[in-house]
């Protein structure tokens, strides 16, 4: 039941909407739709949302979204999000344009091969979106520290890698933090909106850390990579996978001596591709094309431009709605199926309150005269963790670093002291710690821990993070 300061409110925010001039109203087709949902109050608005021009313009100035990945999904997202009236955008792409991305990458042209995505997308953008201020990363997702990803209210993930994702989805979570009774500080949520597709599936998410389940208590949604036994590459090959595979899992092997293959750089895996057809044609297998061994040895995934279209309509929907409270958000997970007519259905999934990354954390207890080495190395033995090559960092300093060389010098004396000291001689604190995971040295991760140290009073409260 409404009270009659309820009505008031309602009564005066469509007196609002109705004195807005003609030219900013939904007269102008640009934004008719996107005034319908915040210039008008509604029955699903979010306990913040104050409709009127203001909060249109609130959007433009102050709403900062990062797009991960400009590909055949992100060229869709920067295209939405820009139209949906986020004016300040950036976009991160480690990967340069080829022939085989244009059928489907539509902000890309013929004379843009070789070039970065990230910043042909943004200025393809930037040229029909009049106003819009997109600036682009030409980089790996890695290389970014921790304040530029802090920066954004919101992150966008356009991506084809469980990796990446997960990599994202543990920066994301990394700025988390709990109160006393483990409940999540609402100001500490990092949102996050991710898309997927595959053929003519796909699916949005949204991911509020710490109130519904982040990427990691949800990775048993994807399927396990497939894998071809050894001796079936190497001695019975009967597809052109089983050839490419052979190239790229033994034949660089024997070749380079131990040199790590690159799958992102186009020499290796031309080296790939010749090896492949040599060997398809040795037992008379057809189908071995360079776009065939890109998809093989990266896991790429064949991607279609409506379906790319149709979730990024559904993410960039959601982001608004997380920016501005027009509406509730998606409850939690949307899939979409366009293979048989058109299937559309969204499940709610349930957050793992154990989960290391955006969960409470692991309780680990500590002898307050543990050396930072002694603990970096505690990471690689501890059940739960199994970290290597850990760099720690407490609450913007720098403890340790493994890289780049100039950090790792400047901060190796600290390996010698006391966390605690280096911590700030308090009882107890969350910790972030990052490195190569060892059961997958390629995948970097993020985990969280509650540390406590032996024999030290409980004097304070306080909460350390640590981002390794």
């Amino acid at each position: 039941m409404h009270t009659d300061t309820d009505i008031l409110e309602l009564q005066n925010a469509e007196q609002t909407c109705t004195d807005v001039p003609m030219a900013e109203s939904t007269a102008n087709s640009r934004t008719r739709d996107l005034d319908r949902l915040l210039l008008r109050p509604g029955h699903l608005v979010g306990p913040h949302f104050r409709p009127g021009p203001e909060l249109r313009d609130d959007i433009k100035e102050y709403a900062s979204v990062l797009v991960v990945g400009a590909g055949g999904l992100g060229c869709e997202l920067l295209k939405d999000l820009a139209l949906s009236g986020f004016k300040n955008l950036q976009v991160i792409d480690m990967d340069r344009i080829e022939v085989t991305n244009l059928n489907r990458q539509f902000l890309f042209r013929l004379e843009d091969v070789g070039k970065p995505k990230a910043e042909v997308a943004a200025k393809r953008v930037m040229e029909r979106v009049s106003g819009v201020n997109i600036i682009p990363h030409f980089c790996r997702i890695e290389d970014k520290d921790m304040d530029f990803y802090e920066d954004f209210v919101i992150i966008a993930l356009g991506l084809d890698s469980v990796e990446a994702r997960s990599y994202i989805n543990a920066v994301a979570c990394s700025f988390l933090e709990y109160d006393e009774n483990d409940n999540p500080k609402e100001e500490t949520i990092k949102p996050m909106v991710d898309g997927g597709t595959e053929g003519f599936k796909g699916h949005a998410r949204v991911i509020l850390p710490g109130v519904t389940p982040c990427f990691e208590c949800t990775i048993w949604l994807f399927p396990p990579q497939v894998k071809f036994p050894l001796c079936t590459l190497a001695e019975t090959p009967r597809t052109a996978a089983h050839c490419i595979e052979y190239a790229h899992l033994i034949k660089w092997d024997e070749v380079h001596s131990g040199k790590p293959f690159d799958p992102d750089d186009p020499e290796h895996m031309q080296w790939v591709y010749k090896e492949a057809v040599k060997r398809a044609e040795l037992f008379g297998i057809p189908g071995v094309t360079y776009s065939l061994t890109q998809g093989v040895v990266k896991n790429i995934i064949p991607a279609i431009a409506s379906t790319n279209a149709i979730i990024s309509a559904a993410c960039a929907l959601e982001t608004l709605k997380i920016a501005s409270g027009c509406s509730k958000t998606l409850s939690n997970y949307l899939t979409y199926n366009g293979v048989e007519g058109l299937h559309m259905k969204v499940t709610e999934f349930v957050k793992d309150n154990d989960c290391l990354v955006c969960g409470p954390g692991v309780q680990v207890e500590l002898d307050s005269s543990c050396t930072l080495q002694k603990f970096i190395e505690l990471l690689y033995e501890h059940p739960k963790l199994h970290l290597s090559k850990a760099s720690v960092t407490h609450q913007g300093k720098n403890l340790y670093m493994q890289a780049p060389p100039v950090l790792e010098e400047m901060t190796r004396s600290n390996l010698s002291q006391p966390l605690f000291d280096l911590m700030g001689k308090i009882p107890s604190g969350v910790v972030h710690v990052t490195g190569s995971l060892i059961k997958n040295k390629k995948v970097t991760g993020v985990r969280k821990l509650r540390v406590s140290f032996k024999g030290v009073d409980r004097m304070t409260d306080m909460d350390t993070a640590a981002d390794v």
